[in-house]
């Protein structure tokens, strides 16, 4: 056998030791993902079975999202000099002890505290796996790396949070809790056996917070909150508009969550290969899609077949931008780039939070029309996403001339 085809043989073996990485770093994606969004689903049986109210059950999904938050980059600094790989392992073992706590939890307060534990992995997670991933493949590609690893939070979306809904309606939501612990610890024997040892480059922990005073960084991480911001003020209300403004029966809207959910795998998946070619364009391109769609979907929400179109581009947009946000911010900050990574997801789930604020705010006040001007309202919430990505273009073009 001559060098070339050594070489040759070589280049495949370690394409598909990288392949295989990433689909590692894709089940603890959906495993999380589906941690995240279960409870929405499974609300009337742990609120009957912990005696507790709907409202009241309701506030795990918010004492998640503060858990992603605000642990995130406290968990990224006090980890800063672990090893990536070490680190994604310690996250997965936390989280598999979260959830399986959660299915043992003997009433409301345990399994708050078995929801923040679990919450606490999710920004390190995506934070040092997007680093990983990036690292995974040569530099033209790493958006696309990025977007297979976000698959599997997509894919939660399609397939775990509809399948672990059953599973609990039928055997009771802890059962689902345990298939989530399942699903950990085979992301954990993946990561262990598949994922390769990726170096930190050696930083102290003043260089780490130094990227913290750049504006670029806090116009990018603004960037985030609000252009993924406009998605969930009109998300989170998606059920009451298509009930209540489109006609479709509650039933029903499972199966269209689905649609959505094929969506935002299709851009997902394209807007990472677009980020890899264009970043800035693709990004813009996507955000500009996104808002369009937003104040459409307030004259198609009254036809089912224009809302169902309106719902499946809607997904398109919303993860088109994911890939590019998460890059941008990569290159943004390179001499940080796990902290500035972790901070970015803490900043989707800001925007998640204060979308659903901005959405709640126009129904009790009938701003607007109360639901009915829920989705132009998100639209203007991703307009300023916009501006922030034209400022932080000029930003970055000003600190690359100097």
């Amino acid at each position: 056998m001559n060098s070339e085809s050594t070489f040759n043989h070589s280049s495949v073996a370690m394409r598909k030791a990288s392949q295989f990485a990433l689909y590692a770093l894709t089940i603890g994606a959906f495993a999380i993902g589906m941690t995240e969004f279960i409870i929405m689903g499974l609300l009337p049986e742990v609120a009957s079975n912990l005696h507790v109210s709907i409202p009241s059950a309701g506030l795990l999904i918010t004492g998640y999202a503060l858990g992603v938050a605000l642990g995130a980059p406290f968990i990224t600094i006090a980890t800063h000099r672990m090893q990536r790989k070490a680190l994604l392992i310690l996250l997965m073992v936390v989280f598999i002890a979260g959830n399986a706590l959660a299915a043992v939890s003997p009433n409301y307060t345990i399994l708050m505290i078995a929801r923040i534990i679990a919450a606490l992995t999710h920004g390190s997670f995506f934070g040092v796996g997007s680093v990983v991933a990036a690292s995974l493949v040569p530099k033209e590609k790493r958006a696309g790396a990025i977007a297979i690893m976000f698959t599997g939070l997509t894919l939660a979306n399609i397939l775990g949070v509809p399948i672990g809904t059953f599973v609990g309606q039928a055997y009771g939501w802890r059962s689902t809790f345990w298939v989530i612990t399942l699903m950990g610890v085979i992301a954990l024997v993946g990561i262990i056996l598949l994922v390769p040892k990726v170096k930190a480059e050696p930083s102290s922990l003043r260089q780490e917070l130094g990227v913290l005073r750049r504006p670029v960084v806090h116009v990018a991480l603004l960037m985030t909150i609000f252009g993924f911001g406009g998605v969930f003020t009109a998300f989170t209300y998606i059920s009451p508009i298509l009930v209540d403004i489109t006609g479709f029966s509650p039933s029903s809207v499972s199966y269209i969550l689905v649609l959505f959910g094929v969506g935002i795998t299709i851009g997902n998946i394209y807007g990472g290969k677009l980020a890899d070619r264009k970043l800035m364009p693709s990004l813009i391109g996507f955000l500009i899609l996104l808002a369009v769609v937003l104040a459409v979907f307030t004259l198609t929400d009254h036809n089912k077949v224009l809302a169902l179109i309106t719902i499946f581009v809607l997904g398109i947009a919303a993860f088109g931008i994911v890939p590019g946000l998460q890059l941008h911010m990569l290159n943004t900050a390179k001499e940080a780039p796990t902290l500035a990574s972790t901070l970015n997801i803490a900043a989707f789930n800001l925007g998640n939070a204060l979308g659903a604020y901005l959405g709640g705010v126009v129904i009790d006040y009938q701003f607007g029309g109360g639901l009915q001007a829920v989705p132009w309202v998100a639209a203007l919430v991703t307009c300023l996403g916009i501006l922030f990505t034209f400022w932080g273009r000029m930003q970055m073009n000003r600190e690359s001339r100097d």
